[in-house]
């Protein structure tokens, strides 16, 4: 396959238009400043809530791009368990949950620490812990070889994928790997956000490993973006943008790879899907206020502990209708019980009953009410 980019002969020497950028930098920049400025304002308990559930949408939304779903719950017991932050009752995760999370706090908690080949193959390795992707037996904490073939970087579901662009040969992966984390490593007066995107295309272009190259990718722009801010601390979610614009995304990056060494449309599109993900974050932290607002309406009911834990995930969001089943089930309680704990909120007008009546009832929460 012809015209790839790293078979230019002055690969990786990647340059952009930077008066043409330098607009939408300057405001993404102001942006993302006026965020981390807001949060930063909030109490420490509201902080925790936000970091946790903007962590959670990231784990949760870089393994959908590759069409991997996770539990919500795991994600997020799992991020809370190792932050020590407070979420109620948490769940026991699955290893291939755990794995995704230690990668992701690794690279957004120690954004400061260098990167290293020992480093990524530690994170992959965290990916794959049974050393399968799928059914398929993989290459687990190294480099990928030339056993399967040709890497071919695609999208779409098994039998119907598009194929965008094939990576270097595996030869060549050392020397590639080298130089990438020579530079990333490297300080110099590149734009910490700039360099987040750089980072990403670059090593997904390389893409060294036999699966999971993506979400390593999105991890070391998260590294960069944090490193942007000099702060762990996670306010909003570029996976759960990119997931969105998933489409988007691909077609962004086939283009650069076909083109040249100039990476100003790529930049520029990044840098717009980036000042989108900030929109996110103002859902997140509206969010947050309601939760504790709900919490401050209800400080003096008198509720238990099953109650509690689905309040909580009513007000995280709740996969799907609330119904005295689903209550059972998630509270491992009996379905009396779980009727006797709705109908308890219910008379206090924290649930209400959806319009739907008969065995199909469900319960949404009620709007909060400030004298409570």
């Amino acid at each position: 396959m012809a015209g790839q980019i790293y078979q230019r002969p002055d690969w990786p020497s990647f340059h952009c238009d930077q008066g043409a950028l330098a607009h939408q930098l300057g405001a993404v920049r102001y942006r993302q400043g006026r965020l981390i400025g807001r949060m930063q304002a909030l109490g420490f308990p509201l902080q925790e809530q936000a970091v946790l559930k903007t962590l959670t949408e990231d784990v949760l939304k870089s393994s959908e791009i590759e069409g991997e779903i996770l539990d919500r719950n795991q994600v997020r017991s799992s991020i809370a368990r190792r932050l020590g932050i407070d979420a109620g009752a948490l769940l026991p995760a699955d290893r291939n949950v755990e794995g995704i999370v230690e990668m992701m706090l690794d690279a957004t908690q120690r954004f400061d620490q260098p990167l290293s080949s020992a480093r990524l193959f530690g994170w992959h390795g965290a990916l794959f812990p049974t050393g399968r992707s799928g059914l398929d037996k993989i290459k687990v904490a190294q480099w990928r070889d030339e056993e399967s073939g040709p890497m071919r970087v695609s999208s779409g579901t098994y039998g119907r994928e598009r194929v965008h662009y094939e990576a270097p040969a595996a030869d060549r992966l050392d020397h590639e790997m080298r130089g990438f984390l020579i530079w990333f490593n490297r300080e110099e007066e590149l734009d910490p956000v700039v360099k987040a995107a750089l980072a990403h295309v670059w090593f997904v272009t390389i893409h060294p490993f036999d699966d999971g190259n993506g979400r390593i990718a999105r991890a070391i722009a998260d590294m960069s973006l944090a490193r942007s801010e000099a702060s762990p601390q996670r306010f909003y979610s570029m996976s759960a943008q990119i997931q969105l614009e998933r489409q988007a995304y691909y077609e962004a990056l086939e283009a650069t790879q076909k083109g040249g060494l100039d990476i100003t449309h790529w930049l520029e599109w990044f840098l717009a899907c980036l000042d989108r993900a900030f929109d996110g974050a103002e859902a997140i932290l509206s969010s947050v206020f309601r939760k504790a607002e709900f919490w401050r309406a209800n400080a003096a009911t008198q509720l238990n502990e099953r109650q509690r834990d689905i309040l909580n995930r009513l007000l995280d969001r709740f996969e799907g209708k609330l119904t005295t089943s689903k209550w059972a089930k998630i509270e491992k309680c009996s379905a009396d019980t779980a009727l006797r704990d709705i109908n308890e909120l219910v008379a206090l007008g924290i649930l209400a009953r959806d319009e739907a009546g008969g065995r199909s009832t469900s319960y949404s929460l009620a709007e909060i009410k400030a004298d409570r």
